[in-house]
This record gives structure tokens, C-alpha cells and sequence, in this order.
């Protein structure tokens, strides 16, 4: 999830790229109403790296009609469900952008002559969002994992769409613009992130245990950051200078450079 020029679609190509050098598997690339130069990018990127003939690829610009966008997503997971029921592969859907999904239907349920819901998009845009997500899932044959990239309009989580998603996921990254005028790259947001593996009974007490102080210890640090802005650094007390000094730790060791970008 982010805003525009965060960096959502150099974190889907590095993920491509690190996924297909270093385990193998089929992956099928959705462009749904992105820019045509970014599908381009992306397609030398699969040719350098060697991992062309493991990817499938889908596009419908955003030069193309609503009713072409529209189906692009879908026709990239039917694909991805053949490799699964029919081949047995366990297969990685990656989806950009997921809003232009939900956008190319309000603008075919403009064209029906529907009457639009919140925020003008369609009354149907809970149905069509669950008729894809659902369709995203795991068999006895194969696998089905999807990364989807969410644009969101205005940085607002709570518009319609970004928040009809949510309910579909199983973790979500959130990309903060804040974050990326740091310079630090990929600008991920630990405290708007969200996991459901995040779960003791999964991952373990003490991998639990640190993610969640260091999410304490970022919160803290986002708290200080009025009073650091108005009173500067030297009016914290000790305890809080330790704190601003570890977070700002941490963020630095939360980047990395990308291979794709």
C-alpha cells in the first residue's frame, strides 16, 4: 500500500527477481492500468535476469479501455490456476495495481449507467474485489500466493478502495511517504504493517518478543518527534535520547539496496 512514486513497483520487481533467481517456481505478472514504460522495465528485467521463461505476463495499460483493465487481473489468475490444477506448480501472482482493478470497474459501471456508491466508486465494488480475492488459494495440486500493489489515493487508507483490500489480506506492507523523504528505501512503515503470521504460536516467542519492542521502541520515537521538532534534541531526558538514537538505528537497518532499481 502507498502513495504515488513511494516505490510500490520496484518492491514487486525486486521480489520478482529475487524469487525467481533464488527458489525457482512460476510467477504471473499482472499490469493492470499501470504505465506502459514500467511494463517494458519490467520485461528486460525478466530477459537480464535469466527467469523469462518462469514468468507469465499479463498487461492492460492505462492507455487501454475499462473494459480491458478489467479483466487483466482475472485473466492472469485464471493462468495462474492452470499451473496449479493442471501442472501441480506452486505459483506467485503479482498484481500492479490492484486499484486500477476497482478504478476500470467504476468507470464500466459509469458506463452501464449505474448509480455510484461511496466516493463515487460502483455499487458492485465489494463483489467484484471478493469474486478475485477469493479465487486466491492453496489445493491439494498447488499454491496460489498473491502480492499485490495498492495505490492510495491521497495517502488515505480509509478510501473505499485500498480499505475493501484489506480484508482480503493476510499481511500488508504499507509504504510511507515520510519514510522515502528520508532516503530510506524500500520506505516501509513497521507500525501501519500488519502480519497475521505475527504470531507467537508461528514464528516463535522470541522473534515475537523483538518485533514487538522494536515496534514500541519506533512508536516512542514517532511520539517524540514534536517535541524534537520544536525543542530540539537537547531537551529530551536521557532515557528518550536512547530511544531517538535506537530508532533511527533501526530504521537505517530496515533498508536495503535493490537489485532492479
Amino acid at each position: 500500500f502507498g502513495g504515488a512514486g513511494i516505490g510500490k513497483t520496484v518492491l514487486i520487481q525486486e521480489l520478482i527477481r529475487n524469487i525467481a533467481t533464488e527458489h525457482g517456481g512460476y510467477s504471473i505478472f499482472a499490469g493492470v492500468g499501470e504505465r506502459t514504460r514500467e511494463g517494458n522495465d519490467l520485461y528486460g528485467e525478466m530477459i537480464d535476469s535469466g527467469v523469462i521463461d518462469k514468468t507469465a505476463m499479463v498487461f492492460g495499460q492505462m492507455n487501454e479501455p475499462p473494459g480491458a483493465r478489467l479483466r487483466v487481473a482475472l485473466s492472469a489468475l485464471t493462468m495462474a490456476e492452470y499451473f496449479r490444477d493442471q501442472e501441480g506448480k506452486d505459483v506467485l501472482l503479482f498484481v500492479d495495481n490492484i486499484f486500477r482493478f476497482t478504478q476500470a470497474g467504476s468507470e464500466v459501471s459509469a458506463l452501464l449507467g449505474r448509480m455510484p456508491s461511496a466516493a463515487g466508486y460502483q455499487p458492485t465494488l465489494s463483489t467484484e474485489m471478493g469474486e478475485l480475492q477469493e479465487r486466491i488459494t492453496s489445493t491439494k495440486k498447488g499454491s496460489v500466493t498473491s502480492v499485490q500493489a495498492v495505490y492510495v489515493p491521497a495517502d488515505d487508507l480509509t478510501d473505499p478502495a485500498p480499505a475493501n483490500t484489506f480484508a482480503h489480506l493476510d499481511a500488508t506492507t504499507v509504504l510511507e511517504r515520510r519514510i522515502s523523504e528520508l532516503g530510506i528505501y524500500p520506505a516501509i512503515d513497521p507500525l501501519q504493517s500488519t502480519s497475521r503470521i505475527l504470531d507467537p504460536r508461528v514464528i516463535g516467542d522470541r522473534h515475537y518478543n523483538v518485533a514487538r519492542e522494536v515496534q514500541q521502541t519506533l512508536q516512542k520515537y514517532k511520539d517524540l518527534q514534536d517535541i524534537i521538532a520544536i525543542l530540539g534534541m537537547d531537551e529530551l531526558s536521557d532515557d528518550d535520547k536512547l530511544t531517538v538514537r535506537r530508532a533511527r538505528k533501526l530504521q537505517k537497518f530496515m533498508s536495503q539496496p535493490f537489485f532492479v532499481a
